[in-house]
């Protein structure tokens, strides 16, 4: 646990303030606490998760489960408005912006997006649904995205339409 905390106290920037990291810090207390043993302690532990948990959802406005599966380097860029299901799985190096929503489509039907690596969500995104979103994917601000992603692609728009992203420019050598 303390060294993802540390992981994610750098992916921060490492300001302490962040109400990112603290919303980190209290989700890797929920994943820890799976492994408390003996039962009485791990349902102590349970609680102070439900109360901590309630507490930084009122404060930072963000919904972040212990149930979500996360990768290293998950950065909240901007707290507010946040709400992920506990069915959705981030890779690595993925960061969320304010008034995100990662979650169902149908509440019949309980599965979330599965995120690759590298993918940069912009504010208002919605992202709904049984979905897969590739690598190296950016969704732009207030896409509503319910189809799945290719590696090294870009939504936008509302439905979003998926456009392959232009590599970088590289620098003329001279």
């Amino acid at each position: 646990m303390f060294e993802n905390v540390r992981a994610d106290l750098r992916a921060h920037g490492g300001d302490w303030g962040a109400q990112g990291f603290w919303v980190l810090l209290v989700y890797r207390f929920g994943r820890w606490r799976y492994g408390v043993r003996p039962a009485l302690l791990r349902k102590l532990f349970s609680l102070i998760y439900k109360v901590l948990f309630k507490f930084v959802q009122i404060i930072t406005g963000v919904e972040l489960p212990c149930e979500v599966v996360i990768g290293r380097n998950f950065v909240i860029d901007h707290f507010g408005g946040i709400v992920i299901s506990g069915y959705a799985r981030f890779g690595d190096d993925c960061r969320i912006r304010n008034g995100v929503v990662v979650g169902l489509k149908n509440v019949s039907e309980p599965i979330a997006p599965v995120f690759g690596n590298n993918v940069d969500i912009g504010t208002g995104a919605k992202v709904l649904g049984s979905i897969r979103i590739g690598n190296d994917v950016i969704i732009g601000a207030n896409a509503v995205v319910l189809v799945d992603v290719p590696d090294n692609s870009l939504a936008v728009g509302v439905p979003a339409i998926i456009k392959a992203r232009q590599p970088a420019a590289k620098a003329p050598v001279e």
